[in-house]
């Protein structure tokens, strides 16, 4: 198959970068929603810029047992996740009061591999990070690296529910979309959201992905709802907490350190920031527009009728037999 090529060689090198163009002619593309294209590069829909740094995550990365992987589509709550996570296994050092999230966005805090890591041609020396590392990415399981498979180190995966995963995804590249691309049609993003088409998608391969791998070893990969969370942070915090191997006390639990981190990660509390309301911590992406309304259920203001039965079937034949369920309102 032609988009499970991979690539040898210097990852900044004059030659890799013609391969990587040499490559890129040869897969299927599509129009993105906000600029540029997407490319089918092993199975996924992977931006253009990212390939190159997809590919240097995949040749370079070491895993070490101790590290957190954090896992995510898009628009799924990985803003929220990297806070929640980043607190809970450093609450010994610090405080809500003195958390670093009062003044630094969780993006710089757990950084991508393929938006930061590995981007622009980079290859960071991991080794230096202090242990345990936490890293996060959008890319599926099958595409991970091998050391990350093998290392026994965890993976955390959030996912959303499809309707507002894809509601946000629409607003959040309405935003970032060049204003002389003009507006971004909901009906043809729908349309290609129901075929496959997004960054790092098709949406149930990657969700079905990591859903599968944590039923197999739920030791190694966790995995959480975004809705789950949001009628519950304080229970999906304490197994945050315990696949994170820093499970909370008793103690702790009765001085009301889970209420105290839930609330410092909260939508509203982080919403305003003045680290998040200006800025790039991903880039090309403005913090201001990595929140939103965090709601479930918010599709409901936006979907037809025709379009909630369209993905209702797509997700009943998706699912069909794996157990995975996904909750549409709370």
């Amino acid at each position: 198959m032609e988009d499970t090529q991979m690539i040898t060689g210097n990852n900044n090198s004059l030659a890799e970068t013609d391969e990587i163009a040499d490559l890129l002619s040869s897969l299927p593309k599509e129009k993105s929603w906000r600029l540029g294209y997407l490319y089918r590069y092993q199975g996924f829909w992977c931006p253009e810029k990212q390939i190159p740094a997809v590919i240097a995550f995949q040749k370079h990365f070491i895993a070490q047992k101790t590290d957190t992987i954090l896992v995510t589509m898009p628009k799924s709550g990985t803003t929220w996740l990297k806070a929640l996570a980043f607190s809970i296994m450093n609450r010994a050092k610090y405080t809500p009061s003195c958390s670093p999230l009062n003044s630094v966005n969780p993006h710089d805090l757990v950084p991508f591999f393929e938006f930061r890591l590995y981007a622009n041609n980079q290859l960071p020396d991991l080794s230096t990070f202090p242990s345990p590392r936490m890293f996060a990415t959008h890319v599926p399981y099958p595409s991970l690296p091998d050391s990350i498979k093998n290392s026994g180190c965890r993976i955390v995966c959030l996912c959303r529910n499809p309707f507002d995963n894809f509601i946000s995804l629409w607003h959040f590249a309405s935003k970032a979309r060049h204003e002389s691309l003009g507006p971004l049609s909901m009906e043809d993003c729908f349309d290609s959201f129901c075929n496959g088409l997004g960054g790092f998608g098709p949406f149930f391969d990657h969700v079905l992905g990591y859903w599968r791998e944590s039923l197999e070893r739920p030791e190694e990969v966790l995995f959480l709802t975004y809705e789950d969370m949001k009628e519950d942070i304080n229970s999906q915090m304490k197994r945050l907490a315990e696949f994170l191997g820093c499970p909370f006390s008793l103690e702790e639990e009765a001085d009301g350190v889970v209420e105290g981190i839930s609330k410092l990660c909260s939508f509203s509390n982080m919403k305003d920031k003045e680290i998040n309301k200006t800025g790039k911590s991903i880039p090309h992406f403005e913090n201001k527009t990595l929140f939103r309304r965090g709601e479930v259920g918010d599709w409901v203001n936006y979907l037809s009728p025709e379009m909630v039965d369209r993905l209702n079937k797509i997700m009943e034949q998706k699912l069909a037999g794996s157990g995975l369920k996904f909750k549409t309102g709370l």
